[in-house]
């Protein structure tokens, strides 16, 4: 009998959002997630359930600016803020170069 291999395991981008607190509640992490602003891997999330694994690159409209971030390590809960902090991080944007 061969062995399967067990995908990475995964947690929704709504829990994950809540718990690395980039969302207040996790209400709003569904309803941001589902209004489709946000990306996964390149690829524009609409539903709260899309499974977010570590590795993954996370692309957030802010208020004022968008921030880019991947994930180290999925948490297991809402902790202090120092834990959620070292579960990402953020990725700076290139720099474009003015072609004029």
């Amino acid at each position: 009998m061969a062995s399967l291999s067990q995908p990475a395991p995964g947690i929704r981008i709504d829990k994950l959002l809540w718990f690395l607190r980039l969302a207040s509640t996790r209400t709003f992490a569904q309803e941001w997630a589902g209004e489709g602003h946000i990306r996964l891997n390149g690829r524009r999330v609409e539903r709260p359930s899309a499974t977010v694994r570590a590795g993954d690159i996370l692309v957030l409209p802010m208020r004022t600016a968008v921030k880019v971030i991947e994930v180290l390590a999925i948490p297991a809960r809402r902790g202090p803020a120092t834990e959620a902090q070292a579960c990402y991080r953020v990725v700076e944007p290139t720099a474009r170069s003015n072609e004029a």
